[in-house]
């Protein structure tokens, strides 16, 4: 994944059903995995890859360019979330080098009120491992 590949995503364009069904996260690998974690959003019959980056990953290169990480620090700073487009993609930008099950559920609670959602409607399955 390289910066040039990103496309960023408004919201108001994703899906209906992530702002009116039950909707569940799931995890492809691990947590522990680094700094991107593959995963799904599935309800409503529905499914959409969507992933979540750690955009302060610098090692060996950095993972977004410095006006993409900065516009992630600044939406998460104000209780919002960007969101970005990778491979067709949809990647949650979540400041840090990694992610924990707080980090995790704080993201996902971002992303359903940026839909629209009560974040009660939202649940998460997560993996443990590394690979």
């Amino acid at each position: 994944m390289t910066a040039g590949e990103a496309a960023e995503v408004d919201p108001f364009d994703l899906p209906g059903w992530l702002g009116e069904a039950e909707v569940t996260w799931s995890t492809d690998e691990g947590l522990r995995a680094g700094h991107l974690v593959a995963g799904r959003l599935t309800g409503a019959g529905e499914e959409l890859p969507c992933d979540l980056l750690a955009v302060d990953e610098a090692y060996p290169q950095p993972v977004t360019d410095t006006a993409l990480r900065s516009r992630a620090h600044q939406a998460w700073r104000h209780g919002q979330l960007h969101l970005a487009s990778y491979g067709g993609r949809l990647t949650l930008l979540v400041p840090g080098t990694g992610f924990d099950a707080d980090r995790v559920l704080e993201a996902l609670a971002r992303l359903a009120m940026a839909v629209g959602a009560a974040p009660e409607r939202y649940a998460v399955h997560l993996r443990i491992g590394s690979r």
